[in-house]
């Protein structure tokens, strides 16, 4: 089998992931972090460029990786208009939608330009992008809110929650396309995807309001409670995103981002922890409750992934409330650096076609 050499990117807010993989073995991997100090300087994300991408290439001279032997590059996938899952190859239109904030700003924006730039210094070198958070394959209907000046939005977890399911179908020895799914990705934000032979036909969106709340997400609010927060000239506008994201969820009600410390704490008989952590499951198996109807009851498997997965009262919490819909099957932690890597992999082998970014 022809071996090919793939470098996967993934940056951060204050980090730069970068892994090199020999078809689907990891050979080198690193998380480089990035100080307050160094990155004050930078008036806006896109002017760390040059930064990140020098780092990078020091760390793999320092590991003796030899770049003009990579075949692809493969970069987080940032905040592209939304677009169907898949592979796509870096391109002009790509770059020029990333450089003018189309979506919006965010560091995982850096992942094509790098991408693109190192992969066009090596001769034969491919540049790709893949499963972005903005990934929409949402069914008409699903994108109707209860009044036509709000509209539902599809950004999840998509590279995680797509790369689950396909290793899942594999242990069946069954295409990820000739199964229906539920995926739960249980990180700072959790998204509950239903996915449909393929295609993930609803999902809440996981950044900023809808769907159970998370260690830093407030997720679905009352209307109406929120509406009269809003206008009670208590809080600015600014105030009131960080509610929603940020300092929503587990920091809201007590005090922390980190679900472990959560978790602890209720195992040693603290009664609001307990409660906090079991409202949060509550939530999570009423929004897998709803997707199953999505459905149509025809769920083959519900899948639960993502860092919190570790929990297991939390999982066992879900499995009582939804084992009746399906096999629950727990993957915890997540990948995102191998997920990159086999992405690219599966167009280097001919496996699955690039898409065209237009």
């Amino acid at each position: 089998m022809e071996e090919f050499k793939i470098l996967a990117i993934n940056p951060g807010s204050t980090s730069t992931k970068i892994a090199v993989y020999k078809n689907n073995k990891s050979v080198f991997l690193k998380n480089i972090k990035h100080t307050s100090d160094e990155l004050k300087g930078f008036s806006n994300i896109a002017d760390q460029f040059e930064f990140r991408k020098e780092i990078i290439l020091k760390e793999l001279k320092e590991a003796d990786i030899k770049i003009e032997k990579i075949s692809a590059v493969v970069g987080r996938g940032g905040l592209v208009k939304p677009i169907e899952s898949g592979v796509y190859e870096v391109n002009d239109q790509m770059k020029h939608d990333i450089k003018n904030s189309t979506m919006g700003e965010h560091a995982s924006n850096l992942g094509a330009f790098i991408a693109d730039d190192i992969a066009k210094s090596i001769p034969n070198a491919r540049a790709f992008i893949a499963d972005p958070v903005v990934v929409d394959e949402l069914e008409e209907v699903a994108r109707i809110s209860g009044h036509p000046l709000f509209k539902r939005v599809s950004i999840f977890h998509a590279l995680n929650q797509k790369a689950i399911a396909r290793t899942y179908a594999k242990t069946l020895d069954i295409k990820y396309e000739e199964l229906n799914l539920i995926v739960v990705h249980l990180g700072g934000g959790i998204s509950v995807g239903t996915h449909k032979m393929g295609r993930v036909i609803d999902v809440n969106n996981a950044l900023d309001g809808e769907g159970p709340f998370s260690p830093e997400r407030s997720g679905t609010l009352p209307a109406g409670q929120l509406a009269k927060l809003c206008f009670s000239g208590e809080y600015t506008y600014e105030q009131v995103k960080l509610m929603i994201k940020g300092q929503g969820g587990l920091v809201a009600h007590a005090g922390t981002n980190d679900a472990y410390e959560i978790e602890m704490k209720a195992k040693a008989g603290d009664p609001k922890a307990k409660l906090i952590q079991d409202a949060m499951s509550y939530n999570i198996a009423k929004s897998i409750g709803a997707s199953s109807t999505v459905l149509k009851g025809k769920v083959d498997a519900i899948i639960l992934t993502g860092g919190i997965a570790h929990n297991p009262d939390l999982v066992d919490y879900i499995k009582e409330m939804v084992g009746f819909i399906a096999p629950v099957i727990v993957y915890p932690g997540e990948d995102e650096m191998q997920a990159l890597a086999m992405n690219g992999l599966m167009v280097l082998r001919g496996e699955v076609q690039a898409r065209i970014y237009s």
